[in-house]
């Protein structure tokens, strides 16, 4: 086995630089103290020395020197596995064996097409078609494609034939045509253009790159393709209503994999494949031409020939200083430039031709002003500045946009006066400098309240200033006068600040129509990296910082929580004397650095289950914690925990306390690290009849330093069926695993110490030798 894996994705756009920066992250070493190649390469050379190392690459489409990478020649025990569509490649490379992946065989195709359609399979007449279906093409990720389109033809015979007749038009082409004009099927089946132009502007973005969801259904709004036909309605939530139908756009397109989900749930992304697929099918559509040319390292503009062909352009995140003085783009749409650092000034008359200009991202640049000739763009509905900072000022021609919806200015010196008269924004995202820019923060007072359309409004903590908290009742008495609002992220430096909001403003009154993020206490910008570490989307964020005792607002708010962050916070000693019965709707809780919190939650006088909706539970540095739950445990209570996380509480000795383990069945991962006191995470005094079947869906199991642990479970009578990875580390004391030979059949993984694993202790030698194999030892 070997001692550590690298997987690397070698995007089209790669670069010796960015295949170590890669590497070297994997390796947990420092990318910023050095940019020179060779010395990257000398430091991933001495990390890996010793070490048995498994690299895998996939989409190699060039030579790459894997000795100029990482002086690979010196690690004779390593070994390369690339992966590409070339042949030639793998040879220029040295490869010693050449392995051609051939598609999959009917029985094995057909068994996966069955496994993705699911039930439909198995109604009168379907299967025969299904077989014809998938004897088309064997290929794993087509396979996947089309069977996620066909479930949505259910058990309509007519339906399914139709669609094995869109197949076979395509099924004479061949190599890699062949795959793009497969996965055309899946396009061609979306059932409005809506989704399918949705889908095409995906491709602006670099393959696999992140793109956050929020934004990227502004931009469909912007662009038109989400228009509700109730736009004009008086008094309706446009906006929002335009992000839901968005949103289930997006679902769609999900839901047959021709865009996928991020890790970060808040992110999604476009493989190479569908990339390239969406790139041709736009450069074929007459009014849908793209100019995307993004990470390409580029220090010059395309030519005025390319900007005058395109309806959206994309070039973003490249080495771009300067910007064509004219342009004739009368017919451009979209200009992503965002995070080109050494672009600092826009040309005078840049923008004059682009009156039917509707996106502009500029966030990330190094402009400081924008050109009078702004006001030409008198069809921009979304404008993003944010980080641009140095820029200092906007012309008073703003005021010309008036189909302005988005405007993203934090992290930039311009002061609110400055866009006072944009009235009619609907989204509007400023950080709290921006009150205070120019020294002048009582005119700023009154600047609020004049944007009576907006619908989403975000003020972020960017300053620890103390005129902040002279300023904030009075802007806070301004936020609640606007009715329109459905999301709201604000910071209340008191919870008196708080009560203002919730007592005065007509939204929050209506119920549950707003989405917020509040932070609330004396806090500075870590609270909202804290909420954004929850990676939920949509939820409402309530993070309590350095307060003390319970509030009657703060248990009002906590009945709309979906996320809450209590952190160095005072006068309670478990989290249920905020009450309870508020905490209904919880779904996410983080406690950190409260060092009055003894047990999260006491059951006495509890009547029925509780945190039923709970997902996530992390508790953080709590001092005096002694135990999760104490009293008894009612059916019903945390029923959907599946992340459970507890770092650094040295008095914590009891984990599942009796009747918790039973509840416990939807929990995945668990994370135990640096709890002095623990000796057993499944206590057996606590758990004294406990079924084979419990904890059965958990996947993850993560035990770190740990001195005086001895035991996960009592003996090996759990089944452990769901289990996939332990990562166990500087727990010296435990001398057992709670595995047989027949036990945890799904285990892939143990990482830990080479010493650890050599002092366990076996009852059977058998199990040793089934486990090892699966052994990441260090």
């Amino acid at each position: 086995m070997f001692d550590i894996v690298i997987w690397v994705t070698v995007s089209k756009e790669w670069s010796l630089k960015k295949l170590q920066g890669a590497i070297m992250q994997r390796l947990k070493l420092n990318m910023e103290s050095t940019v020179d190649i060779e010395e990257n390469a000398w430091r991933i050379s001495e990390e890996l020395k010793g070490k048995k190392c498994l690299i895998l690459m996939d989409e190699v489409c060039d030579f790459i020197d894997l000795q100029k990478v990482m002086g690979i020649q010196d690690h004779q025990e390593s070994k390369v596995v690339l992966a590409s569509r070339l042949r030639d490649i793998c040879k220029d490379m040295d490869a010693d064996e050449l392995i051609n992946v051939k598609p999959l065989s009917d029985h094995e195709a057909f068994n996966m097409f069955k496994e993705k359609v699911g039930q439909f399979i198995h109604c009168p007449g379907i299967k025969p078609v299904a077989e014809l279906v998938v004897r088309v093409w064997g290929l794993p990720l087509l396979i996947d494609r089309v069977a996620r389109t066909f479930r949505k033809k259910e058990k309509n015979v007519s339906l399914w034939r139709d669609g094995l007749n869109n197949l076979r038009r395509w099924e004479n082409t061949q190599g890699m045509d062949e795959v793009l004009e497969f996965l055309r099927f899946c396009y061609d089946n979306l059932d409005s253009d809506a989704k399918k132009v949705c889908f095409l502007y995906g491709a602006l973005y670099p393959e696999e790159y992140e793109i956050y969801i929020d934004y990227l259904l502004e931009c469909w709004r912007a662009e038109g393709f989400i228009l509700d036909a109730d736009e004009f309605v008086h008094d309706k939530n446009v906006f929002r209503d335009a992000r839901d139908k968005g949103h289930a756009i997006l679902d769609d397109l999900i839901n047959v994999s021709l865009l996928e989900s991020s890790e970060k749930r808040k992110c999604v992304k476009m493989n190479k494949v569908l990339r390239d697929m969406a790139l041709k099918i736009s450069s074929q559509i007459g009014d849908s031409k793209f100019l995307a040319k993004p990470c390409e390292g580029l220090e010059e503009p395309p030519n005025h020939e390319e900007w005058k062909q395109a309806r959206r352009i994309s070039l973003m995140d490249n080495e771009l200083c300067s910007l064509p003085e004219t342009l004739d783009c009368c017919d451009l749409l979209t200009l992503l430039l965002q995070r080109n650092k050494n672009l600092s000034t826009i040309p005078k008359f840049f923008f004059k031709s682009m009156s039917s200009f509707q996106v502009l991202d500029l966030h990330g640049t190094s402009i400081e002003s924008l050109p009078s000739s702004l006001s030409s763009l008198i069809c921009l509905r979304g404008l993003y500045l944010n980080s641009c900072i140095h820029l200092v000022e906007l012309p008073t021609e703003i005021e010309a946009l008036v189909q302005l919806e988005v405007l993203d200015i934090r992290g930039t010196k311009i002061s609110l006066l400055q866009i006072r008269s944009l009235v009619w924004l609907k989204c509007l995202r400023i950080s709290l400098s921006n009150f205070g820019m120019g020294g002048h923060t009582q005119n700023q007072l009154g600047n609020v309240s004049r944007f009576v359309s907006l619908e989403e409004f975000s003020v972020v903590f960017d300053s620890s200033k103390q005129w902040w908290d002279k300023i904030v009742e009075a802007i806070s008495t301004e936020v609640a006068t606007l009715k329109r609002l459905t999301s709201l992220q604000f910071c209340f430096p008191k919870v008196d600040c708080l009560e203002v909001f919730v007592t005065t403003s007509p939204v929050w009154k209506k119920g549950s129509c707003l989405t917020f993020q509040f932070a609330v206490g004396d806090h500075d910008s870590t609270c909202f990296q804290i909420l954004e570490s929850f990676d939920y989307p949509s939820y409402n964020f309530l993070t309590l910082v350095n307060s003390e005792g319970v509030n009657l607002v703060i248990s009002k708010v906590l009945m709309e929580t979906h996320a809450f962050g209590l952190i160095n916070h005072k006068g309670v000693s478990r989290l249920s004397d905020f009450g309870i019965e508020n905490m209904d709707n919880m779904l996410v809780c983080l406690i950190e650095r409260c060092n009055e919190i003894e047990t999260i939650i006491n059951g006495n006088g509890i009547t029925k289950g509780v945190l039923e909706c709970l997902e996530d539970l992390r508790v953080n540095n709590v001092l005096k914690l002694e135990s999760i739950w104490q009293g008894p445990v009612h059916a019903g209570s945390l029923t959907q925990l599946t992340t459970l996380t507890l770092v650094k509480c040295p008095e914590l000795k009891k984990i599942f306390s009796n009747g918790m383990i039973q509840q416990l069945f939807e929990l995945q991962h668990l994370r135990v690290e640096e709890c002095d006191q623990i000796e057993e995470i499944i206590m057996e005094s606590e758990n004294i009849v406990l079924e084979s079947c419990s904890l059965p869906r958990l996947k993850t199991l993560v035990l770190l330093d740990l001195p005086k642990l001895r035991s996960i479970w009592v003996n090996e009578s759990l089944e452990w069926p769901s289990l996939q990875s332990i990562k166990i580390s500087m727990c010296d004391m435990l001398k057992r695993l709670p595995f047989n030979i027949a036990n945890a059949t799904k285990l892939r993984l143990i990482e830990g110490q080479q010493s650890w694993w050599g002092a366990l202790v076996w009852e059977d030698d058998a199990i040793k030798q089934r486990l090892q194999p699966l052994c990441i030892l260090n």
